[in-house]
């Protein structure tokens, strides 16, 4: 259809939240703050930015407030983290983690933020051994 805007899907684990955004974000890239770092119980996350009126959410998210201005947002049934809200650095818009997309391909990262927050081993992470699946024995 000519004109019309792409469009992105994504879900939680188990499925009982669903969401679909509308345009392109404003960005797409891989953190590597403290706080993203404490609330995935993963060396970093990657987040698309969205305004909000171009998201949709089915279902009903959790909401945890992880500091002054910033809100978390997961599924209360399987954990996944989905969304991140902060009026004072991103008002009007929603961050989503883009592993969460049904396609995650969709929105390749276009940078490293927050890398003064980052483990030191991410430098010469890219050098460690690659495997197709977990490797036998150890």
């Amino acid at each position: 259809m000519q004109g019309s805007k792409p469009m992105v899907t994504g879900r939680c684990q188990c499925g009982a939240i669903r969401y679909e955004a509308t345009g392109e974000p404003a960005y797409s890239a891989i953190c590597h703050c403290s706080d993203c770092r404490a609330s995935a119980g993963a060396p970093m996350v990657g987040w698309a930015l969205f305004p909000e009126d171009a998201v949709t959410i089915t279902g009903d998210p959790v909401r945890y407030q992880s500091s002054d201005n910033a809100t978390r947002h997961f599924c209360g049934t399987c954990g996944t983290g989905l969304f991140y809200t902060n009026p004072v650095v991103f008002p009007g818009a929603i961050d989503i983690q883009s592993a969460t997309l049904d396609d995650a391909a969709a929105l390749p990262p276009e940078g490293h933020v927050q890398m003064a927050d980052a483990v030191p081993w991410m430098a010469t992470a890219h050098e460690l051994p690659k495997y197709d699946r977990y490797p036998d024995g150890p």
